[in-house]
């Protein structure tokens, strides 16, 4: 009991430490927001005609991307929704950079009633370690 009154600090911050891993190995699947690896976007892309979407910045977006996908940085996300209206009945797959920026475009695009949303794991950097096609 000594130890714990003389060390409150050090263990409440392994308990909020341990809770926010947990949090990011399980926060999407609690929000609902399915993953795809970069093998299944692929799978997704060439049997279902999945629509990419990369919510990166678009001198980000210039670097290099997936063929064919649709360039909607997040922070213009809101006003040109409109724009992905058209795919609303094909998977989408959502990505950036690393995958956080995409995590919250995916949770704006199910609030939207967009069925079949997908965050791509890892984002970019996934990708490519994966040496995946890249369009520059």
């Amino acid at each position: 009991m000594l130890f714990v009154e003389g060390n409150i600090m050090l263990i409440g911050t392994a308990i909020i430490s341990g809770l926010m891993l947990l949090w990011s190995f399980f926060g999407n699947r609690i929000r609902g927001i399915k993953e795809a690896s970069c093998v299944e976007a692929l799978q997704l892309i060439n049997r279902k005609n999945a629509v990419v979407l990369d919510v990166r910045e678009e001198s980000e977006f210039k670097t290099g991307h997936i063929l064919n996908a649709k360039n909607i940085p997040l922070d213009s996300l809101k006003e040109r929704i409109g724009e992905l209206e058209r795919y609303r009945n094909q998977p989408i797959i959502v990505m950036c950079r690393s995958g956080s920026r995409s995590s919250m475009a995916c949770g704006r695009l199910s609030k939207q009633g967009f069925p079949d949303v997908y965050l791509l794991s890892g984002g970019m950097m996934a990708w490519q370690k994966s040496t995946m096609p890249l369009k520059k």
